[in-house]
Order: structure tokens, then C-alpha cells, then sequence
């Protein structure tokens, strides 16, 4: 009863975690961000931006300062003017415009290293998931543990995607330079920037798919104990 229990809760928290790295990896909301200037004698104009693995947006608009308004405004009521292209060579949308190289060649670089460990991650727990598949009718304890085993390399393999992603933001960026370079012709510019819920998500997935992974392993030296 109890090996039963083990087995369905590790299937379930596993099915999770792959569905929380679905959602997570295949929506444009990693990062949010908000251009505010206003140059001159010209009106303040205000420029948003998301952005995720596959694709970037930008798009100009108002909001209040009401929450439920801004998550709608984000997420259900943009702006007809937006516009998306692929983000592969351009992790944050807002330096599209940027002269900075050394940034530029970062970008790709840091981008490069965890698409594949994004991909890496990807064929993982599919691999996972067909040793555990494979374990259960036959209660084969090396399956449980070759499963459960793919599913913590995953989450490490996903854990490194997100911390390539903050070190990204947080260190690799730059952008006090970029602020500084816009505030030359626009004293009054200001730029803001956050994670979104798609980023988020991953960190939760990451959670079950480790979680699923060592109840598949406990599930497999149960059943090599039992079996003696």
C-alpha cells in the first residue's frame, strides 16, 4: 500500500513539474519591463516590453496605478501597436537599440549556454518519464531508480537555466549604463524592470520534478529491499 502511494505521488509531482516547465519555458513573461521618458518639451511616452525564450514584445501604452489594472494591461488588454520577434540573439528586448558589444556578445553567449541546458533539461525528463513508464509494470527497482535519477538531473539542469537567466539580470546586463546612455538626450528617462510569472513558474517545477525524483528513488530501494 504504502509502495503504491510512493508511485503515485511520484508520478503526479513529476507530471507536474513537466507541466509547470511547459508553461513556464513556452510563455513570454521571464522578464517585464517599463520605459519612462519624456525628452524636452515632448509628451512622456511609456514603452513595455516581455520578454521569454522564444519570442520578445514591446509595445507603447498608459496604465493606472490600480494592480488589477496593470495585470490586465500586461497580460489580456495590450495595446494594438505591440510587436514580437524572436528572441534568441536579444535576451532583453529593451537593449534591441543598444550600441554596447560587450553586452550584445553577452547576450548571445549567456543565451546559447542555457538553451542547451534548457534543451539538455527538456530531453531529460522525457527520458525520465520513459524509464518510470517502463518500471511500473514490470516493478523493476533499477527503473524506478534510473527514473527517478533523470528526473533530478533535470531539475538541476533547469535550476542552472535559471540562475544563468539571474545572473543575467542581475549582474551581467548592465543597465545603470544603459539608463545612463538614454538619460543623455532624455534627462527625465527611467527604466524599470521585474520577473514575470512565467519565470516564476520554473523554480515551482523545478521543486517538483526534484521532489518526484527522489520519491522514485526511495520507491526503488524499497522495492530492492523487499525483494530480498
Amino acid at each position: 500500500m504504502k509502495l503504491s502511494v510512493g508511485i503515485f505521488f511520484g508520478g503526479f509531482f513529476g507530471a507536474l513539474g513537466i507541466l509547470f516547465f511547459l508553461v513556464a519555458f513556452g510563455t513570454d513573461y521571464w522578464l517585464l519591463a517599463t520605459e519612462v521618458g519624456k525628452c524636452s518639451e515632448d509628451e512622456e511616452t511609456i514603452m513595455f516590453h516581455h520578454e521569454g525564450f522564444f519570442w520578445r514584445c514591446w509595445f507603447d501604452g498608459k496604465i493606472d496605478e490600480n494592480p488589477s489594472s496593470m495585470l490586465k494591461f500586461w497580460y489580456t488588454n495590450q495595446s494594438p501597436s505591440k510587436n514580437c520577434t524572436h528572441a534568441y540573439l536579444s535576451p532583453f528586448p529593451f537593449l534591441r537599440d543598444s550600441h554596447n558589444s560587450t553586452t550584445y556578445n553577452s547576450a548571445i553567449i549567456y543565451r546559447g549556454f542555457w538553451s542547451i541546458f534548457m534543451l539538455l533539461g527538456v530531453v531529460t525528463v522525457v527520458v525520465a518519464s520513459f524509464f518510470i513508464i517502463c518500471a511500473a509494470p514490470f516493478g523493476s527497482h533499477i527503473l524506478y531508480k534510473i527514473g527517478g535519477g533523470f528526473f533530478i538531473a533535470a531539475g538541476i539542469l533547469f535550476s542552472l537555466v535559471v540562475v544563468l537567466y539571474v545572473i543575467w539580470v542581475q549582474a551581467v546586463a548592465d543597465l545603470k549604463n544603459y539608463e545612463a546612455q538614454k538619460k543623455i538626450d532624455c534627462s527625465s528617462y527611467s527604466i524599470y524592470v521585474r520577473y514575470g510569472w512565467s519565470f516564476i513558474l520554473a523554480p515551482v517545477g523545478i521543486f517538483f520534478a526534484m521532489f518526484s525524483g527522489m520519491l522514485f528513488l526511495l520507491v526503488g530501494r524499497t522495492i530492492y529491499l523487499h525483494s530480498d
